[in-house]
Parts: C-alpha cells; sequence; structure tokens
C-alpha cells in the first residue's frame, strides 16, 4: 500500500509517501519519497525541496498558489529524478493533518464534503492552519481525483479531556457555543506515548507521561493509561507554555489594559501574541532557541532573560500536569528544541530532582534520539523521542483502509 501524507502549514507543506505491507511495522518506516515546500522566502514562489529514499535530490522553485505547487510536486513523483511510481493511480490513499476538528470529530475520518465543510467552518478557531490544510486536499482532488483521502486531526487525542479540563471558568453558554479546551498537537502527543511505551517496554495502558512538544509551537500533555487527561494549549494553539513568537497564556487583564488604554484593536492584539511575542518578543533577537542560546553566549542579557521565562513557564506547567497523574513514570522530550536542546532538558529536569529525577548528563548532551537520558537510579525516566507525525498518519491511513476493507 502506497500512502501519500500531506502535512500542511500556513506557509509550509512536508510530504512523505511511504510503502506499507499486510503488517503494520512496529517500528517505523523511512518514507520512500518526501518534499518539503516553503512560502517564505519569495511573494507567489514556492521553493520545493525533494529527496528519495534511494538519494536522488531536487531543489527548484515554483510560482503560483498552493493548488498549483502542489500538482507540480506531486508530478516529482512519477517522472523526473525522483520518480519512485509510474503513475498518480499508484497512490492508494493520502493523508492529512488538520489541525482543528471542533467537537464534531474525535478520530481520523475519511474526507467527504461534509468534512471538508466542517473543516472550512472550524478555520474560525484555527485560521491559519485549517484553511491550508483545506487547500491541500482540494488540491490532491484536482490532481489524483477519485483517491481516498483521510483527515487526521490535531485535536482528537485530546477530545475525551475530563469535563473539568475541558471547561473555562466563564459563563457556561460560551462552553455550549464550543468555547472550550480542545488541545493540540494530538498526534505528535500520541505517537510519543506510543514510542514511549515501546522503549520502556511497557503497556501503555499502565504508564503516567508527560509529554513535553516543544517546538517552534510548545505543548504539554499528561497520558494517564494511554488518553490525554490534560493538556496546555486550549479553545486556540496559544494558550500555555512560552514559544518561539507566541505568548502562551497571559493575564487577560493586560488584554484588556492594551485594548482600553493603547489603542489596540482585535487584530493588532493577534499580531502582537502570535507573532512578536515569545521567545522572540522577550530576547529581541530571534524566535528561534539556537539563536537565543548563541546570543547567551555573547552576554546579551535579554536572550538569558528570554531563555529563564520560557524555563521557568516550562518547569511551572510540568508541574500542573502532575496532579492529574498522581504519579509520574517518564517525562518526554520531544520536536525541534525538545529533541536538540540539551540545555533546555538539563534546566527543566533539574527542577524535579526532588522527586527522584536524576538525568545522566553525558546521555544529554550526546545528540539523543529515541533514548532513555535518565541515569540507572531515577525514580522517572527521561525520553527523549524523535516525533513523526508524518509515519502516525500514515499509521492511520493503513489502519483505516484495512479496516475498511476487512
Amino acid at each position: 500500500m502506497k500512502i501519500l501524507v500531506l502535512n500542511a502549514g500556513s506557509s509550509s507543506q512536508k510530504s512523505c509517501l511511504y510503502e506499507l505491507g499486510d503488517e503494520l511495522p512496529d517500528q517505523p518506516l523511512q518514507p520512500i519519497w518526501e518534499a518539503k515546500v516553503d512560502w517564505t522566502h519569495h511573494q507567489g514562489v514556492a521553493e520545493i525541496e525533494v529527496k528519495t529514499q534511494h538519494g536522488a535530490t531536487l531543489k527548484g522553485e515554483s510560482p503560483g498558489d498552493r493548488s498549483t505547487v502542489i500538482a507540480h510536486m506531486l508530478n516529482l513523483l512519477w517522472s523526473g529524478d525522483t520518480q519512485v511510481i509510474e503513475q498518480p493511480s499508484d497512490i492508494d490513499v493520502v493523508g492529512h493533518r488538520v489541525v482543528h476538528g471542533g467537537q464534531d470529530y474525535r478520530e481520523s475520518v475519511r474526507v467527504t464534503a461534509e468534512v471538508k465543510a466542517a473543516i472550512a467552518r472550524l478555520a474560525i478557531f484555527a485560521p491559519v492552519h485549517n484553511p491550508a490544510n483545506l487547500e491541500g486536499i482540494n488540491a490532491i482532488e484536482k490532481a489524483l481525483g477519485s483517491v481516498p483521502q483521510i483527515a487526521v486531526f490535531d485535536t482528537a487525542f485530546h477530545s475525551d479531556l475530563p469535563l473539568a479540563t475541558q471547561v473555562y471558568p466563564i459563563p457556561y453558554k460560551w462552553f455550549e457555543r464550543g468555547i472550550q479546551r480542545y488541545g493540540f498537537h494530538g498526534i505528535s502527543h500520541r505517537y510519543c506515548a506510543d514510542r514511549a511505551a515501546q522503549l520502556l517496554h511497557r503497556d501503555l495502558s499502565d504508564l503516567r507521561l508527560i509529554t513535553c512538544h516543544l517546538g517552534n509551537g510548545c505543548s504539554l500533555a499528561a497520558i494517564r493509561d494511554g488518553h490525554s487527561v490534560d493538556t496546555t494549549m486550549g479553545f486556540t494553539p496559544l494558550e500555555g507554555l512560552m514559544m518561539g513568537a507566541r505568548s502562551g497564556s497571559v493575564d487577560p487583564g493586560i488584554l484588556i489594559y492594551l485594548l482600553r488604554q493603547e489603542g489596540f484593536n482585535a487584530d493588532t492584539l493577534d499580531q502582537m501574541l502570535n507573532q512578536e511575542s515569545g521567545l522572540k518578543g522577550v530576547s529581541g533577537v530571534s524566535a528561534d532557541m539556537r539563536q537565543i542560546r548563541a546570543a547567551i553566549e555573547q552576554n546579551k542579557p535579554r536572550a538569558k532573560l528570554a531563555f529563564d521565562v520560557y524555563i521557568h513557564r516550562l518547569r511551572a506547567q510540568i508541574g500542573s500536569m502532575l496532579p492529574s497523574l498522581s504519579r509520574l513514570d517518564a517525562l518526554v522530550f520531544t520536536a525541534g528544541v525538545g529533541e536538540n536542546s540539551p540545555e533546555v532538558r538539563a534546566s527543566t529536569c533539574e527542577a524535579f530532582e526532588f522527586l527522584g529525577l536524576k538525568l545522566d548528563d553525558s546521555k544529554n548532551s550526546h545528540n539523543p534520539k529515541d533514548q532513555d537520558i535518565a541515569t540507572l537510579d531515577s525514580t522517572i525516566r527521561v525520553l527523549v523521542i524523535k516525533t513523526q507525525e508524518d509515519w502516525a498518519i500514515a499509521q492511520e491511513c493503513w489502519r483505516m483502509l484495512n479496516h475498511s476493507v476487512n
């Protein structure tokens, strides 16, 4: 079975083609073809980078809208130096990461006209992501016709959060109108929970985990017996941890003050909170943790302050997850910062030494991947896991197609 995965963002897209047999493997497979598309550097022009399992590579540019660029990208699957299939009909199914499934979609679904309408409707909750996800679905329809498409929702993993976690302390009528904690990064959190159980040789149904997805966007999930019971992102991906350019949670009174006293409106607040805050806003340097660390080495005090605020809020919110779990078996770090910053991992874990957590400094500093970096006598395991959302989406597609056939 050949499964194409589209993981679309507002200004970028990653696509992978996997080939699976009759049995779903325990270990993640490498894609036989993958492409990255980036619209950030030139207006109306996409940069495309493609590579295959056998080492063929291609870099180029493609003008046009998302539909046109995707059509060009797909053509590289069955033609030219990066060809890995004979024809479009060789693709059995296409899976899409869709950020917001709202209250309606608690698991992956086959894309229909009704599902597309729901993704469009829910764009009001995820205006940066859902429209891009829908454009990808429409582009595949245009390029590949009636090939089955599966929507895999980032919110689905958190759909069974306890009501006490879902409901905000505002008038209940707003909960009835859909304003609640949804949670995001669910595909990543679920994958890391499953992978943690594999690495620890434990049954997921008996594990208590906190997974830390730390990238440009950041969120935590408290996972008990295989289910998300708490998470830091909420009604939108803006709540929770300090992020690259997003503020995370702030006193809502600040926002009222800015509206009343400083001439802000909804658009300027949105711009500030989503694009000018977080590491970028405090440091004045960058939203990228690597550049923050470099600036700290150059003795730039605001970069050090940004790092300290980031760690303080990360520790505090990890601590807030603990009561939902009663015990903690493993702390999991994943995504760009979580996988690649030993300083973030060490500074975070230091706060939990009182629980018996002991980090192995040597393992932590040597680029660990899918590895336990705690000492042998640590009461809590510390895992670094490479998140593989694309593989997780491919697995969902395989299960759904095999279930429908069987």
